[in-house]
């Protein structure tokens, strides 16, 4: 990881909180993010997204990992799939299975391996427990850290 601040907003394009939900479906931010993303700093911007990061590296890497870096960089790039370069290329993953058709891809001529105990796992069904534990992680974060608490 480096240190530079990561700016780019994490959304993906499919928001759940304009429905009413306080943790945000797509991207995983939590409502006062998504809504307070344009006035944040550079800075809490990064502070976000290296949650989020944090959050995907522990889901993903008990599932994949990463033998070639440069070829699955190369790879996002010719498909023109949207992911942010500046995240550890775990989180690249989490971008690609959302962002493709699972049919017939290859995870291994993307640079990429699925971890045993998951490689009998279709990649639909990973992509889906994937985003249910990433969703279940914001959630504990969330209700642990951010939802006002009520006093009895």
């Amino acid at each position: 990881m480096s240190d530079k601040l990561i700016k780019r907003t994490p959304c993906i394009g499919v928001c759940s909180t304009t429905y009413g939900d306080d943790i945000c479906r797509g991207c995983k931010r939590f409502r006062h993010e998504v809504t307070g993303w344009i006035n944040y700093s550079d800075h809490e911007k990064d502070i976000v997204n290296r949650r989020l990061e944090k959050f995907k590296i522990l889901v993903l890497k008990d599932k994949f990992k990463v033998p070639d870096q440069n070829l699955l960089l190369s790879k996002l790039l010719e498909a023109r799939i949207s992911f942010n370069q500046d995240l550890d290329p775990l989180c690249w993953v989490f971008d690609l299975l959302r962002s493709t058709s699972l049919d017939g891809l290859n995870i291994k001529e993307l640079g990429l391996a699925v971890m045993p105990g998951f490689d009998q796992v279709s990649l639909s069904d990973l992509r889906d427990e994937i985003n249910t534990e990433l969703f279940e992680l914001s959630e504990a974060h969330y209700t642990s850290y951010i939802q006002p608490k009520s006093f009895n």
